[in-house]
């Protein structure tokens, strides 16, 4: 398998790192270049760290629910920054309240993300996703 770089962390002003770590270890032991920059992480951090590491994708998490305001505007800003066939990812609580999930993943999508993971997903699932994204299977 080419080794894919992948971008991860926690956006916006989330602490939540137990997530963080385990979505590290997940994707390293199958295989991805991690470049993990941690928690509290501004889109910026995301957008700097893919830039310099020429990663193939980003992975945003977030639990305390307001993903979807930390995450608007990411994907111009990629476009913007060179990157714009990156592929993005979102998952966690990434919003506020009790929402119709098929609403949520379009407004993420709409945004730009190619994949929305519900609160719970298993991470399994988002690494068979990133495979297929890449043709990696």
């Amino acid at each position: 398998m080419e080794k894919k770089t992948i971008v991860i962390g926690v956006i916006g002003s989330d602490c939540h790192a137990v997530g963080n770590k385990i979505i590290d270890y997940a994707l390293t032991e199958s295989g991805f270049n991690v470049v993990n920059i941690g928690v509290l992480s501004p889109q910026e951090d995301f957008i700097n760290a893919a830039v310099e590491t020429s990663a193939d994708a980003i992975l945003v998490s977030s639990l305390y629910g307001h993903g979807e305001i930390d995450c608007r505007g990411l994907r111009e800003k990629c476009d913007e920054a060179g990157l714009k066939d990156i592929k993005l990812y979102v998952g966690g609580n990434i919003v506020v309240g009790k929402q119709d999930w098929n609403e949520v993943e379009k407004r993420f999508k709409d945004m730009g993300f190619n994949r929305v993971y519900s609160p719970g997903t298993d991470i399994e699932i988002t690494i068979e996703d990133i495979k297929k994204d890449f043709n990696l299977n």
